[in-house]
């Protein structure tokens, strides 16, 4: 008997899901925003620890996700009516890249460093920030990129240009700090990065912000 109850709060659960998540949007699904995220986890768990709780039937799963939804649909439901409530509610998208130039006080707003924006910008397609016009954090934590117009499409293969081999920008200067490695991996030394950044009015590398090296364009810098 206990087998079938479980089996029998499982499979009402399991539709009460179903049915909440159509009457609530898309927004559960694709986690949207952070509390999107956080409110589908409580459900699912909500009901997990129903289904297993001997003391819980089937009536106080109903009442559980009942309630829980109710809650949901009413906080989209605000966010819907009076729009100034969303950026409290649902958060806001940062510009954290502007005409080419990281926006260094959103990227801390948003408790974002260097390493994670770098990642970010990869998954994007965009391998270095030189090749960057606009970049947005969306409130699901992705990033939307508008590339320069010399690195959008159409490729140089659309136009039937010969294009030179892919290479991988090499991080040299991190907020202020020289990244060794990078510089040891990509040929040069300390040395040769002081000369460098002399052509940038730069005397030390703790003036900068960002900088990096690839072997098709050289170095970018971008001071603080």
């Amino acid at each position: 008997m206990e087998f079938v109850a479980i089996a029998t709060e499982l499979v009402f659960g399991f539709f009460a899901l179903f049915l909440l998540t159509k009457i609530l949007g898309k927004t559960q699904i694709t986690q949207i925003t952070t509390f999107d995220f956080i409110s589908a986890l409580v459900l699912g768990e909500l009901v997990g620890n129903a289904v297993y709780d001997v003391k819980m039937g089937v009536e106080k799963i109903l009442f559980t996700v009942v309630i829980w939804g109710m809650l949901i649909y009413l906080l989209e439901f605000i966010t819907q009516k009076w729009r100034r409530t969303r950026g409290i509610l649902e958060g806001a998208p940062s510009m954290v890249i502007h005409k080419g130039k990281i926006i260094r006080d959103q990227l801390k707003k948003n408790k974002l460093d260097m390493n994670q924006l770098q990642h970010l910008l990869r998954a994007k397609g965009a391998f270095s920030i030189r090749e960057v016009e606009y970049a947005v954090l969306e409130t699901d934590g992705t990033i939307s990129v508008l590339k320069k117009s010399e690195f959008d499409k159409p490729t140089r293969s659309d136009l039937n240009i010969l294009s030179s081999p892919a290479t991988i920008p090499y991080t040299i200067i991190i907020d202020g700090e020289v990244v060794s490695e990078n510089l040891k991996e990509a040929g040069f030394d300390e040395k040769w990065l002081q000369q460098q950044l002399l052509a940038y009015s730069v005397e030390d590398a703790k003036d900068v912000f960002y900088a990096e090296w690839d072997q098709n364009n050289g170095l970018f810098v971008q001071k603080y």
